[in-house]
């Protein structure tokens, strides 16, 4: 084992007492404040450990919509870009987010000690603990003279838990100047690393009725609640109707009181894909759906959103990439491979615009998304080292690893 990657060992007090730091800020996504907050840390942390170049980034407000189909527009945290040598001949982007799914009235807000090598704690494996391995393993493959054969830039964004809707544009524009992508989200939740990811689509439903009494006047109303049950129904229905496509209905509301037919109602769903073919087939039978809801006296549906991340496939370069980590992987001594799954996250964004990356080198854990989430502590130290030991080999050969321009 290199020296770098050896002296990774004595780092894990430090690191286990700024990843309950960071995860007792509160960060979800819409807390502005909270994010800004992690990513003035950290960004702090990056610049005064590795003597970086710092940008920050305003990114443009989120849109959701009301039940009454009203547009409210929340601000979203800044981005931040970070980097070192852009003319070294091999450029590696290393990305993490900033965001957690968990809101500020969440309950879940405070790190607790299940045993000694186990922290419950939100955001602590998605992904503030990665985010501290992207910076150790920076901090280690520094002290090599390899150092000099890899530029670097690192992005920490703000919206990743909603898609990344504001930063996917610069998550883009970076990647076609760089040869290899380092993403620090959770290892799945056998240790594994992920190959394949599904693509996704967010989309909000908006129904309008016509308002009546309940009582004296209900024939003259047009149920908007009614009409949005007909609809997600029939979007349900489309789940198993194509291999690998599923609808996710994951929030529903509507109307106002009871004696009164309600005159709107809103829904958001979710579609994940296997492959780019699937969203064409998907907006089809949206747009069909949609045209039997308005067909109904009264009542009209307008549909919002769109598909944000295209599936991540395997092409040759991811393959050597992954054949790289693991190799890697097994000269450490805890060997690992990569299995598809349903998930999508940033990684999808940097194979859309042609960057091969390895999207799973942060932490181990599990129940991420749920006030379970836990991180297993040593994995700390022993994905710096991995992420350590992956520069180190890239830097031996960076023309091997220079990226080949998109046909």
């Amino acid at each position: 084992m290199t020296r770098p990657v050896s002296a990774l060992s004595t780092r894990e007090k430090s690191l286990i007492e700024s990843l309950i730091r960071l995860s007792e800020i509160n960060s979800g996504t819409l807390n502005e404040a909270g994010v800004n907050q992690v990513g003035a840390l950290l960004s702090d942390m990056f610049c005064k450990r590795l003597s970086c170049d710092h940008q920050q980034r305003t990114l443009p407000p989120y849109t959701l919509f009301r039940s009454d189909g009203r547009a409210v527009e929340n601000p979203l945290g800044d981005l931040h870009i970070l980097s070192k040598r852009p003319d070294a001949p091999l450029q590696v982007l290393l990305t993490g987010h900033l965001d957690t799914v968990f809101p500020t009235e969440s309950e879940f807000q405070q790190c607790q000690w299940l045993d000694d090598q186990t922290l419950k704690g939100p955001g602590v494996s998605d992904m503030k603990g990665g985010l501290l391995v992207m910076l150790e393993a920076l901090s280690a493959f520094e002290q090599s003279p390899l150092a000099q054969r890899i530029g670097w830039t690192v992005i920490l964004n703000p919206d990743e838990e909603i898609g990344s809707p504001g930063s996917a544009p610069i998550l883009a524009q970076q990647a076609e100047h760089h040869d290899v992508g380092m993403i620090y989200e959770p290892a799945l939740p056998n240790g594994q690393l992920a190959g394949e990811r599904k693509g996704s689509g967010n989309f909000t439903a908006i129904i309008a009725g016509v308002a009546a009494h309940a009582g004296r006047e209900h024939h003259l109303g047009r149920n908007a609640i009614c009409a949005m049950a007909e609809y997600i129904t029939a979007i349900d229905q489309l789940n198993g109707q194509r291999d690998g496509v599923t609808i996710n209905v994951g929030i529903v509301n509507g109307g106002v009181t009871t004696n009164q037919v309600p005159d709107q109602a809103h829904c958001r769903f979710n579609i994940r894909t296997r492959i780019r073919a699937d969203e064409q087939w998907c907006q089809q039978q949206l747009q069909t759906i949609g045209q039997q809801i308005n067909s109904k006296e009264g009542i009209s549906l307008a549909l919002h959103g769109s598909f944000g991340r295209t599936p991540k496939m395997l092409d040759q370069a991811h393959l050597a990439l992954f054949q790289l980590v693991t190799e890697c992987s097994g000269q450490l001594g805890v060997p690992l491979s990569w299995e598809p799954t349903g998930g999508c996250c940033d990684g999808n964004n940097l194979s859309a615009a042609g960057l091969p990356n390895v999207d799973t080198l942060g932490v181990l854990g599990g129940n991420i998304h749920s006030h379970r989430e836990f991180i297993r502590l040593p994995s700390l130290v022993e994905r710096a080292r991995l992420s350590t030991l992956i520069l180190l080999r890239l830097a031996e050969q960076p023309e091997t690893w220079r990226r080949q321009p998109m046909q």
